[in-house]
């Protein structure tokens, strides 16, 4: 049983991983219930992000269809988005779903993030059978944030998350 407003949002699937929530995601950054109603601020995964108007859709509708009102979503682009922010039933789901979940970004905490064109890591594990060395098919998966990979032991190919 889902209560309160936090949890209403809470249960808002991703619209391009249906496997995960916003929550999940990291992309809910507050929800805040006054006397004005509901304000809901949001990052999404990138600038670009094409979903980003079906996200605030689907958490305008959770809320109104569970009795709140009026709904204010607010996108913000800082801090941010990062793969960090991630949750680990986030990355659990995305296992589960056969997606290699990201690792760690080691950002630093403040200033300009920097841009590096190197080769993406090796040591990307197989979701299916746990084995190391993959081999990355394309940088570019079925959405931005992923790319194709393939173990080199059980043959299967996968999705990574790649980290951002």
């Amino acid at each position: 049983m889902v209560t309160g407003v936090r949890g209403v949002v809470a249960q808002v699937v991703d619209p391009e991983m249906p496997m995960l929530t916003l929550d999940d995601l990291g992309v809910v950054r507050s929800v805040e219930e006054g006397e004005s109603g509901v304000v809901v601020t949001i990052t999404p995964t990138y600038s670009g992000c094409p979903a980003v108007e079906v996200m605030r859709d689907d958490i305008r509708a959770a809320l109104t269809g569970a009795g709140y009102g009026p709904v204010e979503v607010r996108t913000v682009f800082a801090p941010a988005w990062s793969t960090d922010w991630i949750s680990e039933a986030g990355r659990r789901k995305l296992a589960e779903a056969g997606i290699a979940p990201p690792g760690s970004t080691a950002r630093p905490a403040t200033g300009p993030i920097p841009l590096t064109l190197t080769t993406p890591a090796a040591d990307v594990r197989c979701p299916r059978c746990g084995a190391p060395g993959t081999e990355e098919l394309s940088r570019f998966g079925p959405t931005a944030c992923t790319a194709l990979r393939r173990c080199r032991t059980c043959r299967e190919p996968f999705e990574h998350m790649k980290e951002l």
